[in-house]
C-alpha cells in the first residue's frame, strides 16, 4: 500500500460476504466509481480466492488489503495472496508486530484512548477507530486533544452525511462497507447503485 496516495484519497471500501460469483463485475464497478481503496474481510467464504482474483482484476488501480485478520495464519494467507496492508477490528500485538517489522501498513482497531495509544505506540499505521458511530465525530476531536499526532481512521457508521464532520474533527481516513455493499443489491446484481453509492462518498471528500 502506498498510503501517501491513500491519504489523498482517504476512503476505504471493506467487502464482506461477497460471492465468487459476482466479484468480478463488483470490482470493475468499485474501478470505475473512482474508489482505491479496498479490504476483503478474511471471514469471507473464500477470501483467498476473492483477493488473488481482486489483485488480477484491478491491474494495480486499487490497493488490497485484508481485513478481520485475527491470527498469525490469517495474516500469513492473506500475505501469500497479494494483499499490500492488513486490518483488524481490535490490537493484536503479533500481527501488528509482524506487520511493523516488515513495513506492511497495519490498521488496527480501537475505541478508548487507552486502547489507540497503545495501538498508536506499537506502530499502527493509523488507528481504526470502531465503532465509531456510537462516539460520533466529536469524540475524535477530544482524542486529538492529547494525542494530535496520532492519525485516526472512523470506521463504523460513516456516511456521506456525516463524512465531513469526521475530517473535521481530526480523522485521516474513513472506511465504509454494508451502507455501501449492500445485501440486497449484491445478490441482485445492482452494482449501478453500489456504483452511485461509492460515489457520493468520494463527492463528499
Amino acid at each position: 500500500m502506498d498510503v501517501a496516495r491513500f491519504k489523498k484519497k482517504p476512503l476505504m471500501g471493506i467487502l464482506r460476504g461477497v460471492e465468487l460469483a459476482i466479484f468480478a463485475p463488483l470490482i470493475e464497478t468499485i474501478c470505475s466509481s473512482g474508489l482505491e481503496t479496498i479490504e476483503i474481510t478474511m471471514n469471507t467464504e473464500n477470501a483467498p480466492q476473492l483477493i488473488r482474483k481482486a489483485v488480477k482484476l484491478s491491474k494495480s488501480k486499487l490497493m488490497l488489503g485484508a481485513g478481520t485478520v485475527l491470527n498469525m495464519e490469517s495474516l500469513k494467507t492473506a500475505l501469500d495472496c497479494g494483499v499490500t496492508f492488513i486490518v483488524i477490528p481490535v490490537f493484536i500485538k503479533e500481527v501488528v508486530g509482524y506487520c511493523v517489522k516488515n513495513k506492511i501498513p497495519v490498521f488496527p482497531g480501537a475505541l478508548t484512548p487507552q486502547e489507540i495509544y497503545r495501538a498508536y505506540l506499537e506502530g499502527a499505521t493509523m488507528v481504526k477507530v470502531f465503532p465509531a458511530k456510537f462516539f460520533g465525530p466529536g469524540y475524535f476531536k477530544e482524542i486529538k486533544g492529547p494525542f494530535n499526532d496520532i492519525e485516526l481512521l472512523a470506521c463504523g457508521g460513516v456516511t456521506p452525511e456525516n463524512l465531513k464532520d469526521y475530517f473535521a474533527n481530526g480523522a485521516t481516513a474513513a472506511a465504509f462497507g454494508g451502507s455501501v455493499f449492500k445485501k440486497e443489491w449484491l445478490k441482485a446484481r445492482d452494482f449501478a447503485n453500489i456504483g452511485q453509492a461509492i460515489k457520493r462518498y468520494l463527492e463528499a471528500l
